[in-house]
């Protein structure tokens, strides 16, 4: 078992968090038992903590229809004894869950609540925002547009010609006087005071569910093609290879995948782009130039072997965005246009890293990213280093990944991982794309192994693909 402990701390991330990271962060911390709920709490307390710093008699909290309101809503909860407050909260439309769970608990508490759904209704409670010491702006949160629509523009409008200070939840609504932003788990904004929640090391330092609503969510006015275009150049020594990478892009949403190679398997949902002779070599690459300037990501290295290295070097620059995988790992290393993603397992990762070199023991997932994180920040590149624990750098950042199965050591399991990894490179940096692939790949072969156990090929993966990946949608 991973034993995180060992190096939390020195791979957590710090400093501003995005709206979308957050989301991801929090949807993994409720994977590992932390409720939705139980962060609300802790997030209201610290607020209602942070108003009671100024010594208030009276506080007004402004709550919207989100989870931000739902957090001043707890808040509220906790100012009842001793705090003149009241909330007034917008009241037009549906509210998350748990902002309607913790109305319906403040009902019970010693709180003046005041619905408004207009500006009319504002007017009718403006005499009252003068008499407030402090207001909390829990109107908005982390999901904010930068213009305001009625009736909040003039609530916030109403709030700043106030003499009360104004503490924010998490983020500042669009156009709020600030006098103090209380942000939960990390800062969002510059000028943030940061105030722990409990979200668990793991949430954020590990793969999880959560980083699957990263992936775009298509348009149903999506044309024929806007899944991304995959070129898979590989085979030849190794025939199935480059086969099971295109699959595993199809199935990971690519709308397109060909494969560039000497031997032709009958798979009716490939492109097979036919290379003649029974080697991919240097005579291809014009041939090879035009498909991949043509593809938005190009997957290289599937069962290339060992005599096609100068062709990989004389293509690499003309690829947007690569995979190399396999036998494409070799020095001197080939590099993509604009992105690159690297996928070895330890002993290629050792050939590849030069003074790099990996722990004796590899299930110390902490060394192996000490050792892949300083190779990442020198390629200017993204590195997935396979095994018990997958390691995902681009050298500023580490993810591990402890998803899988040991059934999943069967030959090929590696090429359905690259074909995923470069359907997700159509749309993702190369760091996010790699973090899904592992974990969703991971999930699926733990699907696999629950029915078929050692009797795994990596062909089963390939239909389990989308259930872990697009499951979100369902």
């Amino acid at each position: 078992m991973f034993d995180l402990t060992a190096c939390a701390e020195e791979f957590l991330e710090d400093g501003i968090i995005t709206h979308e990271r957050m989301r991801a962060v929090d949807a993994n911390a409720q994977a590992l038992g932390v409720t939705g709920l139980q962060l609300m709490e802790s997030a209201g307390k610290a607020l209602a903590e942070s108003v009671l710093a100024l010594r208030p008699k009276v506080v007004l909290i402004l709550c919207g229809r989100g989870n931000n309101g739902g957090d001043g809503m707890v808040a509220a909860r906790y100012l009842q004894r001793g705090v003149d407050t009241t909330v007034w909260y917008l009241d037009n439309g549906m509210r998350t869950p748990s902002c309607a769970h913790q109305l319906a608990a403040l009902k019970g508490c010693r709180v003046t609540l005041h619905p408004f759904v207009s500006t009319d209704d504002l007017r009718v409670l403006a005499p009252r925002i003068g008499e407030a010491d402090v207001i909390v702006d829990a109107l908005l949160g982390t999901g904010a547009t930068e213009t305001l629509k009625e009736p909040l523009a003039t609530c916030v409008e109403m709030a700043n010609t106030s003499r009360a200070k104004i503490i924010v939840a998490d983020v500042p609504s669009p156009g709020m006087r600030v006098d103090r932003i209380c942000a939960f788990h990390r800062p969002k904004v510059k000028g943030s005071d940061v105030v722990d929640i409990g979200i668990p090391f793991e949430a954020e330092v590990c793969t999880g569910p959560g980083d699957l609503t990263l992936i775009p969510v298509r348009s149903r006015t999506s044309h024929k093609g806007a899944g991304g275009e995959v070129l898979v150049i590989g085979g030849g020594p190794y025939q199935g290879a480059p086969y099971l990478a295109g699959l595993g892009a199809l199935r990971a949403g690519a709308d397109i995948v060909r494969i560039a190679s000497p031997v032709f398997e009958p798979v009716p949902d490939l492109i097979y782009e036919r290379l003649f002779g029974d080697r991919i070599g240097e005579e291809h690459t014009e041939r090879l130039i035009a498909l991949a300037e043509h593809a938005d990501v190009v997957v290289c290295g599937n069962g290339l072997g060992l005599e096609s290295h100068g062709a990989v070097l004389a293509v690499a620059p003309y690829c947007k965005k690569v995979v190399f995988d396999a036998d494409a790992l070799r020095l001197p290393l080939p590099k993509a246009a604009q992105e690159t993603l690297y996928t070895p397992h330890a002993g290629e990762f050792a050939r590849i890293a030069g003074r790099h070199p990996l722990p004796g023991d590899a299930a110390d997932a902490c060394g192996r990213a000490r050792a892949a994180t300083p190779a990442a920040k020198e390629l200017g590149a993204t590195i997935l280093l396979k095994g018990p624990v997958d390691v995902i750098t681009d050298g500023r950042r580490v993810r591990f990944n402890r998803t899988g199965d040991p059934a999943m050591s069967v030959g090929g399991t590696g090429d359905v991982l690259a074909g995923v990894c470069g359907a997700l490179l159509c749309h993702l940096p190369a760091f996010e794309a790699a973090c899904i692939a592992a974990y969703a790949t991971g999930r699926a072969g733990e699907r696999v192994a629950e029915k078929r156990g050692e009797g795994m090929l990596a062909s089963d993966l390939v239909d389990c693909i989308p259930e872990e990946l697009f499951r979100r949608h369902t």
